[in-house]
């Protein structure tokens, strides 16, 4: 969904059951997508987003983050909030500071990104779901393409919906595969 002189971009897939189910998709910059959708007769805003890497201009960082916050906080509370995509930052293993955002599980040490994802996330009242299940480093994430990792966050009242947060392997060729098999 980037424009084609960009190689920002971000795109959601949704499984036919659900497809009925989606209200609205509204894309805000090639760096952030909302779908909406009725599930179990309550609301539910998916943002899939790709936030600017380490070496982008910390005014575009600033300008991602500032954007992201103010879409969220604009979603009304009765409405369950999902966040998932590449943060490109690292949150670490260690949770102090963060107790309601981080669960205490990840790994690796936190980077300035990652410290604004947490600062961002506990301003936003969100969990990291990646934190709160000990796993195997590699089963942490739940997409991998390349050494882009992503991160899915909720609400901290939304927490006891979250059961598990899988790995997603998925490649290109296997979804044109896909694709292709279902034309």
């Amino acid at each position: 969904m980037g424009d084609k002189d960009r190689s920002d971009g971000v795109g959601m897939f949704v499984a036919e059951k659900w497809v009925d189910s989606v209200v609205k998709v509204e894309r805000h910059s090639e760096r952030v997508l909302i779908l909406k959708m009725v599930l179990d007769n309550s609301l539910m805003n998916v943002l899939t987003v790709y936030a600017p890497h380490s070496g982008k201009p910390e005014e575009e960082k600033e300008n991602f983050w500032n954007e992201l916050f103010h879409l969220v906080s604009c979603i009304p509370q009765n409405e369950m909030v999902v966040l998932a995509g590449d943060l490109n930052g690292h949150v670490g293993s260690n949770c102090v500071g963060y107790d309601g955002t981080h669960g205490g599980y990840r790994f690796g040490d936190r980077n300035a990104d990652g410290s604004r994802i947490l600062e961002v996330a506990d301003g936003l009242h969100l969990v990291i779901c990646n934190t709160l299940f000990m796993k195997q480093e590699s089963k942490l994430v739940t997409y991998v393409a390349g050494s882009a990792k992503s991160t899915v966050m909720v609400r901290q009242g939304d927490k006891v919906k979250v059961r598990n947060v899988k790995v997603m392997t998925l490649t290109l060729r296997t979804l044109t595969n896909r694709v292709h098999a279902k034309a």
